[in-house]
């Protein structure tokens, strides 16, 4: 009996990493297409069986796209919006969880509860107010009607929040009071280098919810050479004649940045997210 406890002790590890590894194999088989597929034509692509490996139409398909849409100028603003919404939400955001967190004023549990109901709330039924309102200040077809809005959301609010609690010692900011240094002065020079972890955390969220956001471009922009890449590759399919090959090509170009950002910054992303978790 325990020469079979030792066998199942041995072998249930191996058993863990074969479940991992098949599961990583599916979830990775569609972005190996994706890659696979941007390189052959739209002939190939819908061939039996289909192509399994790369071709040679890369530079083709790539034509076809910028052909088709103003492609590099969709990338730039995916790319602008992104750095844009990201910088303005690491900035709002981490300011607003250091003050839930640090000073005390009236109301405020309630007013934090209220930022924290938001996030019940359904995505779509912003959609009408919010081209509502950006109509109103005439920023239709504008790329701030886009970052500016969700500058301050609730989740970094909140992640921001509970790291400043559980890893900045109230002490600290007392002590800089009492050495003179101003509020914002504690917050740039002190809070700021402590919250690297959480920072990278919301900004790679950030970063990656801005560049695959879909609705938001289809609410509040109407000509095309100011689409995002989203928008932009879905303004690209027709019912009848979708160049197909091109559209792989668009995603998987799309893809590419998020990819190389993540396996830079995953190490961040767990530290950020765990850090606090345990004491």
């Amino acid at each position: 009996m325990s020469v079979l406890n030792i066998q199942t002790d041995r072998l249930a590890p191996w058993a863990a990493y074969c479940v991992v590894g098949v599961g990583a194999l599916i979830m990775l088989a569609p972005f190996y297409f994706m890659f696979v597929f941007a390189t052959h034509s739209r002939t190939e692509i819908f061939s039996l069986p289909p192509p399994m490996f790369f071709g040679d139409d890369f530079l083709t398909n790539l034509k076809i796209l910028t052909d088709h849409m103003p492609f590099w100028r969709n990338l730039g603003w995916s790319l602008y919006v992104a750095i844009a919404s990201t910088a303005l939400t690491l900035l709002f955001c981490s300011m607003g969880g250091y003050a839930f967190a640090m000073f005390d004023f009236r109301y405020k549990n309630a007013l934090f509860g209220l930022v924290m109901a938001t996030m019940l709330l359904p995505s779509f039924m912003n959609m009408i107010p919010t081209f509502m309102i950006m109509d109103m200040l005439g920023w239709i077809d504008q790329p701030r009607a886009l970052y500016i809005p969700t500058a301050a959301n609730a989740f970094g609010i909140f992640l921001m929040r509970q790291f400043v609690a559980t890893s900045i010692p109230k002490d600290l900011i007392e002590a800089a009071r009492m050495d003179g240094c101003g509020e914002f002065d504690i917050y740039l020079r002190i809070v700021l280098p402590l919250l690297k972890p959480a920072l990278g955390t919301l900004g790679l969220i950030t970063f990656i919810a801005s560049w695959n956001n879909f609705i938001g471009p289809l609410i509040v922009m109407r000509s095309p050479e100011m689409y995002t890449l989203p928008l932009a590759l879905r303004s690209l399919q027709s019912p009848v004649n979708t160049e197909w090959g091109a559209l792989m090509t668009g995603s998987a170009i799309a893809t590419l940045p998020l990819v190389v950002l993540f396996i830079l910054s995953s190490r961040q992303l767990i530290s950020g997210l765990t850090t606090g978790a345990v004491k």
